[in-house]
């Protein structure tokens, strides 16, 4: 397989991985180029290698940067901005961990502590209760295995996962 075909292969499989993450596919695609580059691109550059629009490009860029997953690069007597990946995966999977907690988790936990002050005494309401009860219970044993994942180094994951699966 030659380079380019590889790269190809590389962006379209990591823009398909992104939507079973909930991650639109061109900000994927896009996250995957920068991953793999060499050098910070324009935006020009990535409307180019993806065939995309500017707007496309400066929205998911704009996420991306949102996300900590990208950072922008101004360089002296050129207005345009070069944008690169954080290339450092660990780094990666702690910001999607984080993103994610914010976005899906922390919303859900807020809902079903309301529904535990929920009012009544009918065997639905009990049911209702003891089952909010249990998902909010694991959720907040999930929420601090991933504050504790977000907190630990490089070398405690590698060594409790490789620990795992002996």
């Amino acid at each position: 397989m030659e380079t380019e075909e590889a790269k190809a292969k590389f962006i379209e499989s990591w823009g398909k991985l992104g939507t079973d993450w909930g991650i639109n596919r061109t900000m994927a695609q896009i996250h995957a180029l920068l991953l793999i580059s060499p050098t910070p691109l324009s935006a020009n550059n990535i409307m180019e290698e993806l065939v995309i629009s500017r707007g496309n490009v400066n929205q998911n860029v704009r996420m991306l940067i949102d996300w900590g997953l990208v950072h922008k690069e101004l360089r002296c007597g050129d207005r345009k901005d070069y944008f690169y990946a954080e290339k450092d995966i660990w780094k990666v999977l702690r910001q999607v961990i984080k993103h994610r907690k914010k976005k899906e988790l922390e919303p859900m936990m807020n809902v079903l502590d309301e529904i535990a002050a929920v009012n009544g005494d009918s065997p639905e309401t009990h049911e209702l209760k003891k089952v909010s009860s249990e998902i909010l219970h694991f959720s907040r044993k999930t929420d601090k295995v991933l504050d504790n994942l977000v907190k630990s180094e490089k070398n405690w994951l590698a060594g409790t996962l490789f620990n795992l699966m002996r």
